[in-house]
């Protein structure tokens, strides 16, 4: 996994003038990056427990496909051997065997519902949590996205990408962003995602959280960041010409930090205020096409 000087990591939060923040943070406990590795295999390190469930899924899938290859690969070994023209001059007759179609039917239905069980339960499990400590209303736009948080005060902001040449020492190419979306370690965060142009997905793999942005529709989700530190995720849903500069950046502090940052968040988008509803009310879409130039 990436690691940097915490005091680094927190580049783009000092220059919005949340360096508090990040220091404090820092020095409870040592930060988590989930970020792609060079060269890297397999699933990237898991943040949270839908990333923990997904890591086991994985591993019994894993293994359950390693014991079939190495069957099948000795199965085809054996009849390479014992069934060749030099043994066998005079080729079998036999057409087919009653018992042995049964059993290379039912064994593999009998491996499927064994992923399947595990796989339909993750599923629901990541689905939507009863016990949410806050929520969090995620606007896929083109071509970045857009944070509210309902439970504290409805504010909501831009997330746009950091460009190459406004990059910061620490900050990841990008994967970087002017503002983050900032959530309490170990909280339930519910997630409710909407767009307003084409479909856009949210998608942090070490959170394990991917879902939809789709305008006229809300849908749903969770996830729970049990270690302090940044998470990076991007668009996964080809939206577009700037589709691979969607970058998402998530930091989860604690609760105190967090506290802080709302109450300096409220102030700094004092502008977006809650309608009579209780919904944020965003500002609509600019009609113009944005370009790499605009997203900042």
């Amino acid at each position: 996994m990436l690691t940097m000087p915490s005091v680094i990591k927190g580049g783009a939060l000092m220059a919005a003038g949340l360096a508090p923040l990040l220091l404090a943070g820092a020095a409870a406990a040592d930060q988590m990056v989930g970020a792609p590795e060079p060269w890297g295999l397999g699933l990237q390190a898991a943040g949270g427990v839908l990333k923990e469930r997904i890591h086991d899924l994985n591993q019994l899938v894993f293994w359950i496909i390693v014991g079939i290859t190495v069957f099948v690969g000795a199965l085809l070994a054996f009849v390479i051997l014992r069934y060749n023209a030099a043994r066998n001059p005079v080729p079998s007759t036999t057409s087919h065997n009653t018992t042995l179609e049964i059993v290379w039917t039912v064994i593999p239905v009998l491996i499927l519902i064994v992923i399947a069980i595990p796989s339909f339960r993750l599923v629901y499990y990541q689905d939507r949590t009863r016990e949410a400590d806050l929520t969090v209303q995620v606007i896929g736009r083109q071509w970045y996205w857009t944070y509210a948080y309902p439970d504290h005060g409805g504010f909501s902001f831009d997330s746009r990408p950091v460009p190459d040449e406004e990059l910061r020492p620490g900050q990841l190419r990008n994967l970087s962003v002017d503002e983050p979306l900032v959530v309490p370690v170990g909280a339930n965060v519910r997630v409710l995602t909407s767009g307003v142009d084409v479909i856009h997905s949210f998608f942090v793999p070490s959170l394990g959280v991917q879902r939809y942005t789709i305008p006229g529709r809300t849908l749903e989700t969770w996830f729970r960041a049990d270690r302090p530190g940044v998470y990076y995720g991007q668009c996964n849903q080809i939206c577009g010409v700037n589709h691979w500069f969607m970058p998402i950046e998530v930091r989860a502090v604690p609760r105190e930090e967090f506290d802080r940052w709302v109450a300096d968040a409220r102030r700094r988008f004092a502008h977006t205020m809650p309608d009579p509803q209780g919904a944020p009310a965003l500002a609509a879409p600019s009609a113009a096409p944005i370009t790499l130039a605009d997203a900042r």
